[in-house]
């Protein structure tokens, strides 16, 4: 029996599903080259001096009843997010950083305010668990984007997962280390699965809620189906324009691919975006003092 191990720990998950969703209908990939055409295309020009990576990250503090008369009691998730931007230019600084809280749910609530600060209501469109984490994700969303904006304009701007967010942004690129979707058909994949370090796919069009260029992209040479794998998407610009920045950005990223040893999550999980994590978990603050204040103000009103 032939296998691989692959190298992601897998306490994150996998850094491709076993069954990825097929959405290669919503897709056009002959904006670069036509699809008969398709080959590894290697990095043309060189590498963005001037980029700052943007990450968010997220924590659920409790899960909450909230009392409503003459009817069952409505969930809510009290959760702490933060977001942050880190630039890379001669070195690595850091930018921006925000924190916020939030009660998401559908619920009637009103805001808590605890001895750790306020948690503000997030109306959610539903008290289900996917429902009041999605409601958490887009709003870490937001967060990441007016980090993005507080550190104001670079030559590169990499936002850590898919770009509906920040898509306004200049010079913004999503950044999908995790793949969860089948873009490409069926004929195009032995493409992908050839890429070398450092190559990437031509464009490709996909139109589905919004509209978006997209390419994958091998970081480094690893274990596994997706090893050293990523998909990076821009919006907004001309298709030619489109196919300059993705050179430039492939040309560049590499440089960022992160090291087993050093990594949990390598080559995917770029250095700036692994160190900018670290220093988000610690702007959370403590997790336990989070619930002995929720815990605090719901005994005060009661």
């Amino acid at each position: 029996m032939r296998f691989t191990v692959e190298s992601w720990d897998p306490g994150y998950g996998a850094p491709i599903e076993s069954q990825l969703e097929d959405a290669a209908q919503s897709v056009d990939p002959n904006v670069e080259l036509p699809a008969g055409e398709w080959r590894p295309l290697p990095p043309d020009g060189p590498p963005v001096g001037d980029i700052l990576f943007v990450d968010g990250t997220r924590r659920v503090d409790a899960a909450l009843w909230i009392d409503r008369p003459d009817d069952s009691p409505g969930f809510a998730l009290a959760a702490t997010y933060a977001a942050g931007a880190v630039r890379c230019a001669e070195s690595a600084t850091l930018e921006a950083v925000k924190v916020a809280r939030g009660l998401f749910t559908s619920a009637p609530a009103a805001d808590i305010e605890s001895g750790v600060g306020a948690y503000q209501v997030r109306a959610t469109k539903g008290t289900a668990s996917e429902e009041l984490w999605l409601g958490i994700q887009q709003r870490m969303g937001d967060l990441e984007a007016a980090a993005a904006r507080e550190a104001g304009g670079a030559e590169l701007l990499v936002v850590d997962g898919p770009l509906s967010h920040a898509r306004d942004l200049d010079n913004a690129v999503g950044y999908v280390k995790t793949q969860k979707v089948h873009y490409l058909p069926v004929e195009l994949r032995p493409v992908l699965n050839a890429l070398p370090a450092g190559h990437r796919t031509p464009l490709f069009l996909t139109t589905t809620s919004w509209s978006r260029y997209s390419w994958y992209l091998r970081l480094a040479d690893d274990m596994g189906p997706a090893g050293g794998l990523v998909r990076c998407e821009i919006a907004g610009t001309a298709a030619a324009d489109a196919a300059r920045t993705a050179s430039r950005v492939s040309a560049t990223l590499p440089r960022y691919a992160s090291a087993r040893h050093k990594d949990p999550r390598a080559p995917q999980n770029l250095y700036p975006i692994g160190g900018l994590e670290r220093e988000l978990r610690r702007c959370l603050g403590d997790k336990e003092l989070a619930v002995r204040a929720l815990r605090k103000a719901a005994a005060h009103v009661a």
